[in-house]
């Protein structure tokens, strides 16, 4: 195939026009066209109003490939790269399956690899499957009546599923494309293949988490839901068994440990049962809402319904603090993210058409272990703990505190909504977030939002409403492993977003199989070895 860049359209074109965009290009008759793939698609606003749709295309064509680039001189085509992510195989599953603990996408992925070289793993997850978590979640954001074990953070899907469903990284990684494509298999739109920024939406979500784990059972595997694990049994420093929440013990191995970042108890299991551990930087701050409308005008300079909704990605680095927006739901929804009684935590999430009236994104502060209040390994997560129930004290519920940035920034409690209209379920209780989040963080907000309404105009808009506290960004601490992917307790492999080595749903389910990969090596080369040794 030839492929074919920075290809330009108007935000009105017809995708028919791409084939004949690249017989102009490759100077052939349009009847030389076989096929067209779309690569990558991306909205080019730098010359606002004038907005274009930038495309790269693979196309299949009649004739000799590298002849047709002779002639043409396109200096923006080329041969297509062939490069194309497998899963590894394995010639023979081990006597004892691996363990799977956590089903976000980490878990989820890990899973799938070695399900599909023949381990039949077992997947154990604490919260409940993604319908039955729905339903949950959903009595929660009406009725402010939370179960603990099942919830925005625990379940099927992990976090991931009650959010945008962002699958951009900032990783370079080839199994990118493979993810995606089992995102595609499992219900997803086809557009992710190839959007610059792509996303499934929550709604769709609920049926591709699923789906995934359909596909997991059909070859081999097993997944077990309200099943926590509660402790490991473990011989010579090695991993033997884990601890069932009713007093079961499940043998094993090998164990890939993905249990998401809000899995508290289990880190204070490991952080008892001696597992080696870290505190890590994370961030905390708030959740802010803009008009889609404002958002879209700022960045488009004006509505034009053949646009998606805008999004934006901005940052700020004062002196001794960075401030940045992250996860940014166009079209989306705050929601209600806690996961312990008493506790407040905000999140946010958009479905698949983003047609909500706000836009929002969490609008966070850098923090460091020397900044955390308390000290040891969960120092972090006792600080967050702290601030989540600072803000369930504000009206004894949970109700979120909200705050206008007009009257953040002036130093008055808010009394009530203007013309942004909090989303929050099961709702808000308007106060001075001063009163609620540390100095550090509401200095810091209070120093950027000036300096980046400079750079999105409109983002800082008075009216626009901070909803608290969003303290779940990332994990408050790393599971530490070495370069077999384990901790020093053998058999034991930390994964994901929970264990530090991740940040989203695709880099985390692109840790999860690099972890699968590696137990499957290590095993075939552990084989070999054994075969070379036998008489």
């Amino acid at each position: 195939m030839i492929r074919l860049s920075d290809i330009s359209l108007p935000p009105e074109h017809s995708a028919h026009q791409l084939p004949f965009e690249a017989a102009r290009m490759l100077r052939i008759p349009n009847s030389k066209i076989r096929g067209v793939r779309i690569v990558r698609r991306s909205v080019d606003a730098r010359k606002k109003p004038n907005v274009r749709i930038i495309y790269t295309i693979d196309v299949t064509v009649d004739g000799s490939e590298k002849k047709i680039l002779k002639q043409c001189g396109c200096k923006r085509a080329s041969i297509a790269p062939a490069t194309r992510y497998r899963p590894p195989k394995s010639a023979k599953a081990p006597e004892k399956r691996p363990v799977v603990v956590g089903f976000g996408p980490g878990g989820m992925f890990a899973a799938l690899i070695l399900a599909l070289a023949g381990w039949k793993p077992l997947v154990l997850e604490r919260g409940e499957d993604a319908e039955s978590r729905h339903e949950k979640v959903e009595k929660f954001f009406q009725t402010g009546e939370l179960d603990t074990k099942s919830n925005v953070q625990f379940g099927e899907g992990g976090a991931g599923t009650f959010s945008d469903g962002k699958l951009n990284t900032g990783v370079n990684n080839p199994r990118i494309g493979w993810i995606l494509e089992q995102f595609v298999a499992a219900g997803a739109r086809e557009d992710i293949l190839y959007d610059a920024k792509p996303h499934v939406g929550t709604d769709v979500l609920l049926t591709v988490v699923q789906n995934l784990r359909k596909r997991i059972i059909s070859l081999g595997g097993e997944v077990r839901f309200n099943t926590q694990v509660t402790g490991l049994c473990t011989e010579n420093g090695r991993l033997t068994g884990l601890k069932i929440a009713d007093g079961t013990v499940i043998p094993c191995d090998r164990a890939v440990l993905a249990i998401g970042h809000s899995a508290r108890d289990t880190f204070e299991m490991l952080d008892a049962s001696g597992v080696p551990m870290e505190p890590k930087p994370f961030a905390m701050g708030v959740r802010i809402e803009q008009k889609q409308r404002d958002i879209d005008i700022a960045q488009y300079g004006g509505e034009n319904p053949a646009l998606p909704p805008a999004d934006y990605k901005l940052v700020e680095h004062l002196d001794g603090e960075t401030v940045y927006t992250f996860c940014m739901c166009p079209g989306g929804y705050v929601v209600a993210a806690a996961s312990e009684e008493g506790r407040v935590v905000t999140n946010g999430m958009s479905y698949a058409d983003r047609d909500g009236e706000n836009a929002n994104a969490a609008l966070l502060v850098t923090v460091n272990p020397v900044d955390f209040p308390y000290e040891g390994v969960l120092g972090g997560m006792r600080w967050q703990r702290e601030i989540e129930e600072k803000a369930y004290r504000v009206s004894g519920s949970y109700r979120a505190p909200a705050q206008r940035v007009g009257d953040f920034l002036t130093g008055r409690p808010s009394d009530g909504a203007g013309r942004v209209t909090p989303t929050y379920r099961p709702g808000v209780t308007w106060c001075d977030l001063h009163d609620v989040l540390p100095g550090k963080i509401t200095d810091a907000i209070a120093r950027a939002l000036p300096r980046l309404d400079g750079k999105l105009k409109g983002f800082a808009d008075p009216d626009a409403v901070m909803t608290a506290p969003e303290t779940r960004s990332s994990s408050p601490v790393r599971i530490i492993r070495d370069s077999s992917r384990q901790s020093s307790l053998r058999g034991l492999y930390p994964t994901g977003e929970g264990a530090g080595y991740a940040g989203g749903i695709m880099s985390a389910a692109i840790d999860g199989i690099m972890t699968a990969e590696t137990i499957i090596m290590e095993e075939n080369y552990e084989r070999e070895t054994d075969q070379q040794m036998a008489p």
